[in-house]
């Protein structure tokens, strides 16, 4: 055998075992990834856990957030929002992968909508940020098909028993999100205050917008 294909074989050779150390599943590759990265000491579990708790729950949200904000207070907009919704959070620039087909479902009193998805963990990046552990978890996916008014319970959602919930199940195709009620007494609030109101949970249908204080 020639030096060069000795030198491919033995390429080949590290590049199967290497993957063969990784699990399959993606989540698990991430975790053996980052694990691998913090016992060398190239990165920092606080740093890792702050910028996680950043993109889960305060960058990617804010921007949903805008988007609701500004349905409440422009009825043109909200009515784009609803048609298009794609189009219509582009005109705010937000674009990218996994937000390529959105669709808005609107709460009112009479349905109140949840998502998830039962299949992996389909969820708008653009908008939302990165999806929280409990939305990835076999529980939530399975359970809020089956017995959505518990689950919205067990988060501390009561509903009215007169209100139906309607669930939507995200895809690779296409993502929901849920345009929450306006809060009642929240008239004299600016486009800037009313989004400081806007939950992640009541963009996914599992929880409400703040109360103003």
């Amino acid at each position: 055998m020639s030096d060069k294909k000795n030198v491919e074989h033995n390429h080949d050779k590290h590049h199967h075992h290497y993957h063969s150390l990784l699990p399959e599943e993606p989540e698990l590759r991430v975790k053996a990834i980052e694990t691998l990265l913090l016992n060398k000491g190239i990165i920092n579990s606080d740093t890792v856990n702050e910028l996680i708790d950043t993109y889960e729950n305060k960058i990617g949200p804010r921007n949903g957030a805008k988007v609701v904000a500004k349905a409440w207070v422009d009825p043109e907009y909200k009515k784009r929002l609803l048609k298009n919704a794609t189009r219509a959070i582009e005109e705010l620039s937000y674009t990218g992968r996994q937000g390529e087909h959105m669709v808005v479902v609107e709460n009112t009193p009479e349905v109140h909508n949840v998502v998830v998805c039962t299949l992996c963990s389909c969820y708008p990046w653009p908008v939302l940020g990165i999806p929280p552990t409990w939305y990835k978890s076999d529980e939530y996916r399975s359970r809020t098909v089956r017995e959505p008014r518990k689950v919205l319970q067990e988060f501390g959602l009561e509903l009215d028993l007169n209100t139906q919930i309607k669930v939507w199940d995200s895809t690779s195709e296409m993502r929901y999100l849920v345009l929450p009620m306006r809060p009642v007494g929240t008239e004299y609030l600016s486009e800037n205050e009313l989004e400081s109101l806007v939950t992640r949970n009541s963009m996914i249908g599992t929880g409400l917008p703040e109360m103003p204080k």
